[in-house]
């Protein structure tokens, strides 16, 4: 009796001890000070590659249904990408970065949208460790298409833009796709 007599009283405590430890809460603000912006202008490729041994776009959900009309996204697939950026857009090119992320085929008519979350990362040149995220709609059968800079990391810390999207090969019946990423975006 007097073990456990000694138990509750260490117990109750350790209770008192530690509530006082995690109940102060810290937090300091600053008056916020504007910093000079910069004006950024990038233009490379992305290869978005569905076919062949070694993918850059891989489904990791689809749809249940039977239908093989749909072409190779049809409604409700998913999939993970890691794509090369390129200075041109030859497959040969200079790689600049990749572009990893998801997409998801949105549009139930025969006109293709995907919504996309990617974070295009830059591995070369004055951009090198730093990257864009883009989450926006891309209606990909439209000649003129613009998506969503919505952040970045590095350099681009903060950034806020759009990306002019053209497309410069699209096989239709397997998916695969150059295309042309004119960028502004504004940053610190």
């Amino acid at each position: 009796m007097e073990k456990i007599m000694i138990l509750a009283s260490i117990l109750v405590l350790n209770l008192f001890t530690t509530s006082l430890v995690e109940s102060k809460y810290y937090s300091r603000s600053k008056p916020y000070e504007p910093v000079k912006l910069k004006k950024t202008h990038l233009r490379f490729f992305i290869h978005d590659i569905l076919s062949g041994k070694k993918p850059s776009a891989v489904l990791i959900a689809g749809p249940n249904t039977t239908k093989s009309d749909q072409g190779p996204t049809p409604f409700g697939t998913a999939f993970a990408i890691d794509d090369i950026l390129t200075e041109g857009p030859e497959a040969t090119s200079k790689v600049i970065g990749n572009a990893r992320g998801l997409y998801v085929s949105s549009s139930q008519d025969k006109l293709l949208t995907l919504v996309m979350y990617v974070d295009l990362g830059f591995t070369s040149g004055e951009y090198k460790g730093s990257s864009l995220s883009v989450f926006s709609r891309n209606p990909v059968t439209e000649k003129h298409r613009e998506m969503a800079v919505v952040g970045g990391r590095g350099k681009f810390r903060f950034a806020q833009g759009f990306i002019k999207v053209k497309t410069h090969y699209l096989n239709y019946s397997n998916g695969d796709a150059v295309l042309e990423y004119d960028v502004e975006v504004v940053h610190p």
